[in-house]
């Protein structure tokens, strides 16, 4: 259960993680101001992206506390992103040895989960949260099932997550959900146009009531 001392306790009051997944980032630190005037404080850049640990330096002051590491697979990648400025990672799956790196730094770790044999698991990791991925092949009810056996485990719901349904992710049992490309397009963040962004976050966090 998430406690005032968590570093991911501010989460639960912000409800959103925009997850960037661009091929080109002109001002990661812009795009992060961009998201920051929507009401979205909280932003995963990916390792689906080049150039990663650059864009991580680049945003870090912008983004202070809510700058994230995402698809974090290896100890690797999960020191890299913590020495370039990541104040957590993200997993798609259950990573031992991205648990394992980030535990030295104090670095809380989102571990990505969708069974509850997995949940248990990541747990069992001392993760700070647990990803549900993919959230839409299941649904919110798999949020109310999970609620089950692990009450007060605090869940994420990412893959699939529009502002159609947000809410009912929300409303379900998660603490936050993944804001994807319904928020941040790649073509709106490859031309920079931040207004857009801005926009988007806006309606999206406005849709989660």
């Amino acid at each position: 259960m998430m406690t005032s001392t968590d570093p991911l306790a501010p989460l639960a009051a912000d409800r959103v993680i925009a997850v960037i997944r661009a091929a080109e980032i002109p001002d990661a630190a812009a795009l992060c101001a961009a998201l920051r005037e929507g009401g979205i404080h909280w932003v995963e850049f990916t390792y689906t992206t080049p150039d990663l640990a650059g864009h991580l330096r680049r945003a870090a002051p912008e983004a202070g506390a809510g700058l994230g590491a995402g698809t974090v697979l290896t100890a690797a990648q999960a020191e890299q992103a913590i020495e370039a400025g990541a104040r957590y990672l993200v997993t798609p799956g259950v990573r031992p040895a991205v648990a394992e790196a980030a535990a030295p730094a104090g670095i809380p770790v989102v571990m990505g989960a969708l069974t509850p044999t997995e949940v248990a698991r990541a747990l069992d990791l001392e993760a700070a949260a647990v990803k549900i991925f993919p959230a839409h092949a299941l649904g919110p009810r798999h949020f109310k099932d999970l609620g089950g056996p692990y009450p007060g485990t605090p869940l994420v719901a990412s893959g699939g997550v529009n502002a159609t349904n947000a809410a009912a992710f929300l409303a379900a049992g998660a603490l936050a959900v993944c804001a994807g490309s319904d928020v941040v397009p790649p073509a709106a963040v490859a031309a920079a146009d931040w207004r857009q962004i801005t926009e988007r976050a806006r309606e999206f966090t406005a849709a989660l009531g």
